[in-house]
């Protein structure tokens, strides 16, 4: 099984630590985003990795080069214009279009969850396309709970009711027939999926997820790597 990282990212909101090089190779704990996905996902049996290039593709190549370093399969499929996400992965399409199932993972992302069950989901359901993980969602705020006109707790940054995107998903070779040359997908493909009941939701209530989109979000994602991964994280 294959696993598309979608690495082509600008990282506008961590400049000036994305001039140079596109956001996943951004450090956190001493080591590059990209790294950490890699070796997440390893820890689940997948070793044939799909990177999706633009925004400074040089440095992922220096970077990760063969793959070898990381004991991984690696192909590279470059843009030379930014597609968004939903054209970034058309543009795999002869890359992908063979395999029964496989994954795609934003490339600014931090997480522990177990993509497995989402696949196996996907692979026994007939009609659906994709699957998309969802994980609870915390409060970026501490919340204070008031009653009868008293302040009675504050609670630091909850977990919320509400599910949101993880940035993992599990996609068919179907799912081809929905992307467009470009756009992103969660504005163009996901609706139309969710619309004809083919997009299956698998929630992850217990797992470990952080996106980085700012500086705060690298302070926050090196206390949990180093909790995850204490002999790798180098605070």
């Amino acid at each position: 099984m294959k696993a598309v990282i979608l690495a082509g990212g600008l990282g506008k909101r961590l400049r000036p630590l994305t001039e140079d090089r596109p956001k996943p190779l951004v450090e956190v704990c001493g080591r590059p985003i990209l790294e950490w996905q890699i070796r997440w996902l390893k820890r689940f049996g997948i070793n044939d990795f799909v990177l999706l290039l633009g925004h400074a593709k040089q440095r992922v190549l220096e970077f990760l080069g063969s793959g070898r370093k990381l004991d991984i399969r690696v192909a590279y499929v470059v843009e030379d214009e930014p597609l968004g996400t939903a054209g970034a992965i058309k543009n795999a399409e002869s890359v992908l279009k063979n395999e029964d199932v496989f994954i795609v993972v934003n490339g600014d992302i931090i997480t522990d969850l177990d993509p497995r069950p989402m696949i196996e989901t996907l692979l026994k359901n007939e009609k659906a396309v994709a699957a998309i993980a969802l994980v609870p969602m915390r409060s970026p705020y501490g919340v204070v709970k008031v009653e009868n006109g008293y302040v009675v707790e504050f609670v630091e940054k909850p977990i919320l009711e509400h599910l949101i995107n993880a940035g993992v998903y599990a996609m068919k070779p179907e799912i081809f027939e929905y992307l467009p040359e470009k756009g992103d997908i969660e504005r163009t493909t996901f609706p139309k999926l969710a619309s004809e009941r083919k997009l299956l939701a698998h929630v992850y209530k217990e797992a470990y997820w952080k996106s980085i989109d700012t500086v705060k979000d690298l302070e926050e994602a090196a206390g949990m790597l180093h909790e995850l991964y204490p002999d790798l994280c180098k605070l």
